[in-house]
């Protein structure tokens, strides 16, 4: 099958030390946590602190850019705290706050001070808007600290007994009080893919909860006692009525929306005669780079943005940047 190698995309690459070795580590976790020189990343309803204005977002071509605010521990709120590792000699925490409904929370927040003396409490942005926007190490952090915070914000309960559990291991897992049961976070590993066919088009796809005229690849969830490659071809063929034959791995993309990891393939495809599902997937279209461009400068067709490793598979395909890759959103 022949691609190219993909383009650069959002958490491809990991730029931070989780110091998996030191969540154990009372007195080192100690001293982290006294030391000023320590950051620490505040995070509420899901959201991040930033210095950028809301809803701020980064073509790959623009020069707009975000930034996390990290703070020092004396000026964090009281909240779940978790490791995040170490950057430049520096460690790094994250402290999830309660959320905006209680009122002392607000306050604490509205407490917090960077340089220029500035509240932080007022200024919380989601990932998805940041992220192209971030540095890598940046958007490392970001990533690790979303899927953590998210995993820990929907497992407030033992499964097996139902109490209350705490954070222990530095976040890196909750225990039960009452049973002991050790609960670990999860990732859904997921696969998505570009299929193509022998003319070289590509295979996109319209998800019914998209709005009209988004065009992606296809993707889907890797089930119980199922390999990611044989996901691909299930998935495929559940959609689409597409049978795939040869499959090349092209990369993987953590995606902490909740709690993925993205594994990304190119399909070829070995028929193309297209039955979508009707209910995941509305409509399905062949694509030479012609008909793409086309579609994409006429604006019937929009692409995924560049958050996504879907965006990066397509590019990849096409040879180059397209026409109009990337829209806020």
């Amino acid at each position: 099958m022949v691609h190219g190698s993909l383009p650069e995309y959002p958490f491809a690459h990991a730029f931070h030390d989780r110091l998996s070795e030191r969540r154990n580590d009372d007195a080192f976790l100690t001293r982290a946590w006294d030391d000023p020189a320590t950051r620490v990343l505040v995070m509420r309803d899901g959201q991040l602190t930033t210095d950028s204005r809301p809803g701020t977002w980064q073509l790959a071509t623009n020069l707009h850019h975000n930034e996390l605010r990290f703070v020092a521990p004396a000026e964090a709120p009281v909240g779940e705290r978790m490791l995040l590792g170490e950057v430049d000699g520096a460690v790094h925490f994250l402290v999830v706050a309660a959320d905006a409904s209680s009122r002392g929370a607000e306050a604490q927040l509205d407490e917090i001070r960077v340089g220029d003396g500035e509240p932080a409490g007022g200024r919380f942005s989601g990932l998805r808007q940041l992220a192209t926007g971030l540095s890598d190490v940046q958007a490392s952090l970001a990533a690790h600290a979303v899927a953590l915070a998210g995993w820990h914000r929907t497992h407030p309960r033992c499964a097996v007994c139902g109490c209350a559990t705490e954070v222990a291991l530095a976040g890196a897992l909750r225990r039960c009080p009452a049973c002991s049961t050790q609960h670990f976070p999860r990732t859904d590993p997921a696969v998505i893919m570009l299929v193509i066919d022998d003319q070289g088009r590509c295979l996109l796809g319209h998800n019914s909860a998209r709005s009209d005229g988004w065009f992606s690849t296809l993707a889907g969830f890797v089930e119980p006692g199922e390999t990611p490659e044989r996901a691909v071809a299930r998935e495929v063929l559940e959609e689409t009525g597409v049978v795939v034959g040869e499959l090349s791995y092209a990369g993987s993309q953590p995606w902490p929306f909740p709690a993925s990891l993205m594994l990304g393939y190119f399909a070829r495809a070995a028929s193309t005669s297209i039955t979508v599902d009707g209910d995941e997937i509305t409509a399905a279209r062949w694509f030479s780079r012609e008909e793409l461009t086309r579609a994409v400068e006429s604006g019937t067709v929009v692409l995924p943005t560049a958050i996504s490793i879907a965006g990066a598979l397509i590019t990849s395909w096409y040879g180059g940047p397209l026409p109009a890759n990337v829209l806020p959103g």
